[in-house]
């Protein structure tokens, strides 16, 4: 099915929609039926998630750029395994649902396709999608060719450890940081971040603050004993809380956190390890 056939209500009720959890498109709000019919006749890669359980319409471009494994546009259907555009960073998500508009430009993304996973970068926006009553029903996600190839806007770039034992949050995090440009390991725990630790090449701890075995303070205070001018971020809950007892000098960032939020961290990190 190609965009321009799909362009109207009457062509959309063609569609196969028995195994969505959408419903016929006669059952759609005016704020759906509008964006799919914008979407389905622009020219770049847009996706949209409809609901918290998540219902996934998009448009061929989007197909051109994920491959034919994909159902064709216009989708419809809660995806067995979340897309990159959704899944690189949980905290932009919720703040699209927030009612908040959100661009990152030159954001990496991880493209699962037939032939195997490439990266690829964009600028990309999220939209909220809202219905009469100004409540968010949806997000629109586009994305757009990088407008500019500069290198990433932190101060430096930095080699950094992530301790967190969830393993989809490491992921994510560690992916996000990639993209940023820094080098970046990973450990699940305080033990095995020691132990990484001991090469002695990290400037970065990240770590959560909850960790199975050690804490992720603890693991700090150890760390800080062994390389001194390890600079530590930690992740939590309490945000800036965490730093306020301690006895050594650290940052704090609060779950879920925005990118902006994460950047502005480690530029004030980065500008203290000495070039």
């Amino acid at each position: 099915m190609t965009a321009q056939a799909c362009n109207s209500l009457a062509e959309l009720a063609g569609h196969d929609w028995s195994r969505a959890a959408i419903g016929h498109p006669e059952t759609w709000p005016h704020t759906l039926r509008l964006t799919l019919d914008i979407i389905l006749n622009a020219p770049l890669p847009m996706l949209i998630m409809w609901g918290r359980q998540q219902v996934m319409l998009y448009n061929e471009a989007y197909v051109d750029l994920v491959g034919p494994a994909q159902q064709p546009a216009p989708g419809g259907r809660v995806p067995a395994m979340q897309p990159s555009a959704w899944s690189w960073n949980p905290a932009a998500i919720e703040g699209a649902w927030a009612g908040r508009a959100l661009a990152f430009p030159g954001t990496t993304l991880r493209l699962w396709r037939q032939d195997g996973i490439s990266e690829q970068r964009f600028d990309l926006t999220y939209t909220p999608l809202r219905d009469a009553d100004r409540t968010v029903q949806g997000i629109l996600c586009t994305l757009a060719p990088p407008a500019a190839t500069s290198a990433p806007s932190a101060t430096r770039l930095l080699r950094m450890l992530v301790v967190e034992d969830n393993l989809d949050a490491q992921y994510l995090v560690c992916e996000m940081l990639r993209a940023f440009g820094h080098e970046v390991d990973a450990v699940a725990s305080g033990e095995a971040a020691l132990e990484r630790l001991r090469r002695g090449d990290i400037e970065v701890l990240f770590s959560d603050v909850s960790l199975p075995g050690i804490s992720g303070v603890e693991l700090a205070r150890r760390a800080l004993a062994a390389q001194p001018g390890l600079q530590v971020i930690f992740a939590s809950g309490y945000g800036a809380a965490v730093t306020q007892q301690l006895e050594f000098a650290a940052e704090a960032i609060q779950k879920p956190y925005e990118i902006e939020q994460l950047q502005a961290i480690l530029d004030r990190v980065g500008a203290r390890i000495p070039a």
